[in-house]
This record gives C-alpha cells, sequence and structure tokens, in this order.
C-alpha cells in the first residue's frame, strides 16, 4: 500500500510537472509574436520623404553672375515666369537674356534698373525657356553667363509666332513706329503684344525696345535676328506700352534709332 501511494504520489507530481510544462509552452512561443512593432518604422519614415520633392517641383532654375541672379520658374515658385535680380550695389545693372520654344530667331532681354535687391521681369514665358544672365553698363555688355534651358515650366504657355510678316504685325496692332525703313515696332493694347520687325533686306537687326506699366526701371527688348520680312512678337498680358522706339542695331552696335515716344 506505502510503495502504490508513492507511485501515485510520482506519477501525479509528473503530471502536475508536464501540465505546467505544456502551459508555459504557448506563452513563450506567443511572446516573438508581436511584430508590430517592427513595421512601425517604415510607415513613420514613409511621410517625410514626400514632402521634400513637392517643394524641390516648386523652385525655380537660376543661372547667376556677380551682381546678376537670372531665374525661370513656376507660378507656384517664388519667382514664377523669367525674372533677374540685382545682387549688387554698384554702377552697372542686370539683365536676363532669353529665347522662346527653342527658336533662335527672337532674341529677348529684360534690363533690371532699380536697386540692388530688387527683383523685375515676366510671367508670359514659352514651353521651353533657354536664358542667361548678364551685366550691363549703361548699354554695353560688360559680362554675360552660360545659357540654361527649362522645359514645361509654364502652365499657360505663349506659343511660337514666328510667320507674322510686317505688313500682318502692322494689321494686327493699334500702334507703330519705324526707323530708316528698316525695324519697326508695333502693338496693341488688349492682351498687350509688342512686335519687332525687320524691314530692311540687309545685315542690321531690328530691335523694339520698351516699357510697360509705367514702370521706368525695366525696359523689355525683342531683337529680331531672323532677317528681313520676319517679326518677333512679345506678350504682356495686362500691362500696357508707356514708352517705345524702334532701333536698328549691327550685332550690339547702334546704327539707327527714333526718340522714345509716350503711349
Amino acid at each position: 500500500m506505502v510503495i502504490a501511494a508513492a507511485v501515485m504520489a510520482a506519477t501525479a507530481i509528473s503530471a502536475d510537472g508536464a501540465a505546467a510544462k505544456g502551459a508555459a509552452g504557448p506563452v513563450i512561443r506567443q511572446a516573438p509574436a508581436i511584430p508590430s512593432v517592427q513595421t512601425a518604422p517604415p510607415v513613420a519614415t514613409a511621410a517625410p520623404v514626400a514632402a521634400p520633392v513637392a517643394k524641390a517641383e516648386a523652385e525655380p532654375v537660376c543661372a547667376r553672375l556677380k551682381g546678376v541672379r537670372a531665374c525661370v520658374g513656376p507660378d507656384s515658385s517664388s519667382r514664377p515666369g523669367v525674372t533677374v535680380e540685382d545682387t549688387r550695389d554698384d554702377h552697372m545693372h542686370p539683365a536676363v537674356e532669353y529665347y522662346l520654344n527653342g527658336y533662335l530667331g527672337t532674341k529677348y532681354v529684360i534690363h533690371n534698373l532699380g536697386r540692388m535687391g530688387e527683383v523685375r521681369g515676366t510671367r508670359e514665358i514659352g514651353k521651353v525657356v533657354t536664358f542667361r544672365a548678364a551685366l550691363y553698363r549703361g548699354d554695353r555688355r560688360v559680362s554675360y553667363g552660360r545659357w540654361k534651358t527649362v522645359r514645361n515650366i509654364a502652365k499657360y504657355p505663349v506659343k511660337r509666332d514666328s510667320r507674322t510678316t510686317p505688313a500682318a504685325a502692322r494689321a494686327k496692332s493699334e500702334v507703330c513706329t519705324s526707323t530708316k525703313g528698316a525695324a519697326s515696332l508695333c502693338f496693341a493694347e488688349r492682351h498687350t503684344f509688342v512686335y519687332a520687325c525687320d524691314t530692311g533686306a540687309d545685315r542690321y537687326q531690328a530691335r523694339a525696345e520698351y516699357f510697360v506699366g509705367g514702370d521706368p526701371t525695366t525696359r523689355y527688348e525683342i531683337h529680331q535676328l531672323a532677317g528681313s520680312g520676319t517679326c518677333g512678337k512679345a506678350e504682356h498680358g495686362d500691362l500696357s506700352v508707356s514708352m517705345y522706339r524702334a532701333s536698328l542695331f549691327d550685332e550690339n552696335r547702334r546704327k539707327g534709332t527714333r526718340l522714345y515716344q509716350y503711349n
């Protein structure tokens, strides 16, 4: 009887120990099964990545010289359109020179005649803008940088207009002026546009020089380089022409001009 009781007690203890060991096993195996702590960091790091990308898309593309910062940017950027900033207090002024839509027959120039820190420009740009920064002393260009090209940055790009003849420009415009029968400037002020037309079969280039919106600190130029019978066009939205003249150039040497006229 004593031996039988001992055997039964040992059996009970062995069974209880096995049961306890069996119950603890699943608890230990379930402990590592909490993977949510490890998967949380990828979710947290994914969110900040999108913010810099959106900001970078709104940044303008710029070209710099000593005293000049020229930029081309979308409407949502700090410098929409094509702009030029005076970054140096000296006796020279900055300018931006540019071509639109890959057409090299017409060059545009914006002269910033304001003070240091001031920005000038226009939002009327094409689907493709090729531009560079330049520095002027009076009407003489002192230095210039390398060309840069920006594509598909304008929400409503200006279309290419390279087939307008001088006669067609006069017919579309309200005001025209000319110099020596070789260069003419024409414009209209409903959705303002300005034409510079070459009307002489010679080696000189026609140039329109004008101001818009009554602002004397920004001079716009259209250089028509494609030859006789061609016109270059610029658009200025709701800004009207305030002062203008037609000129004739041999590269950068002025060969003929009229006095500025007020509109």
